[in-house]
């Protein structure tokens, strides 16, 4: 499951031999970002995948769409994936027994468009096991890394004022192509009593190889944070000769990411349209004022470019490794019935729904908030490729046929 075949000219199967998609690769299950990224970068080649060690780039990630620091420029991952071979539950009935024998089928825009069209963004382990995947790969391109703090002290007001001014400038910077990660930390303890409120992340704009152009594209923004009393910034811009560069020195240099964390997310993805307006950033703003902050963690990130979103925003809770059950279910309750909701507040339920891979474990209403009016159509395809329901994941498409542990169907 390790196989990376890459082409010249692909062609789905069942497609006309004029139909040709261009350049690609496949990539089997077991295939890490690494190995994905040092194969096709020796091709110079790249392609729209995640920027983690424990990402599979042919699993759930690109099942639950797969956000990416190319999104603005070339979408999520699933936009480029062109064909996914996979094994179903086909069911087989005997006088004993009901006997679950896998059958391998080929998902493409040519057949099983049902099935291909679910798998690119319906969720991971949901309908079927997905052996391998067929990407659109692009030319390798130079990048420019830029990296920035922005400071005040603890309890400055206008720590909120710059926090304003950093969500309204992004519309105009993923228009850049111009996407990144960046936490906000209200409460971050420094030497002695001395604490800050701190915004740090980092940004990459594809395909630029002059720094002074990316520092042009951020000067304004700068202008207004310098324009704050009281607000410090710090930044750097490095330009990286390729995107396989930039992954191996800045993303993947490690082996393995950190493991063992106690985490639940809670989500919700912002509309340009709030950032691109006073009021939205203002009460986007005043919203993350109700959330409680702890000692220097980083509870809130944001990933710029998620389609046509300008923000994911999450927050990430946790507990000691002593807690009891019942603090920890107090935990998760006040994650899911307060601050989810905080988030949801501020487009309203209506607007925006939340990134089915970074979201709430427990999310209410996740039909609507992951898949909105997709939702009935991916139900009835499930419902065709697995009727029995042998692949079920908690919040998955199906899973409310199900109890809460997966066990029993409901009644």
């Amino acid at each position: 499951m390790k196989g990376i075949r890459l082409v010249d000219n692909f062609t789905p199967e069942g497609a006309p031999a004029d139909k040709g998609e261009g350049r690609a690769v496949t990539i089997d299950a077991g295939v890490s970002l690494r190995e994905l990224y040092t194969a096709i970068g020796a091709q110079n080649r790249t392609v729209v995948a995640g920027a983690a060690n424990t990402v599979g780039p042919a699993g759930g990630y690109i099942q639950g769409g797969g956000h990416s620091f190319l999104g603005p420029w070339k979408g999520l991952a699933s936009d480029n994936a062109l064909e996914f071979t996979v094994v179903t539950a086909d069911l087989w009935t005997t006088y004993t027994a009901c006997v679950f024998k896998g059958k391998l089928v080929t998902a493409n825009e040519y057949q099983n468009g049902d099935l291909y069209w679910a798998l690119r963004g319906g969720g991971g382990g949901t309908f079927g096991i997905v052996v391998n995947v067929t990407l659109h790969t692009f030319d390798e391109m130079p990048v420019i890394f830029t990296s920035f703090n922005i400071t005040t002290s603890y309890g400055d007001p206008n720590y909120c004022a710059a926090l304003a001014h950093f969500h309204a400038a992004i519309p105009g910077l993923n228009d850049a192509n111009g996407a990144g990660y960046y936490y906000i930390t209200p409460y971050f303890p420094l030497d002695g009593n001395v604490s800050a409120s701190v915004l740090t992340g980092y940004m990459i704009f594809p395909n630029q190889t002059d720094p002074a152009r990316v520092q042009g594209l951020l000067k304004p923004l700068f202008l207004k944070l310098n324009s704050l009393a009281g607000v410090k910034i710090e930044h750097t811009f490095i330009p990286f000769p390729s995107i396989r560069a930039l992954i191996g020195n800045i993303f993947l240099r490690d082996n393995d990411d950190a493991t063992g964390k106690i985490r639940l997310l809670g989500s919700r993805l912002i509309s340009r349209n709030l950032l691109s307006s006073i009021q939205g950033t203002s009460r986007l703003v005043s919203t993350l004022r109700h959330f409680e902050f702890y000692p220097g963690r980083h509870p809130l990130g944001r990933t710029p470019g998620v389609a046509e979103d300008g923000v994911h925003m999450f927050i990430e809770r946790t507990w000691d490794t002593t807690a009891t059950l019942s603090e920890q279910e107090a935990v998760r309750r006040n994650l899911t019935n307060v601050e989810v909701p905080l988030l949801r507040s501020i487009e309203g339920s209506q607007a925006m729904g939340a990134y089915l891979n970074e979201a709430n474990a427990y999310e209410t209403d996740f039909q609507a908030s992951f898949w909105g009016d997709n939702y009935p159509r991916l139900y009835k395809i499930r419902q065709k490729w697995d009727p029995t329901g042998l692949f079920i994941v908690r919040r998955g498409v199906g899973s409310e046929d199900w109890d809460e542990e997966g066990f029993c169907r409901c009644t």
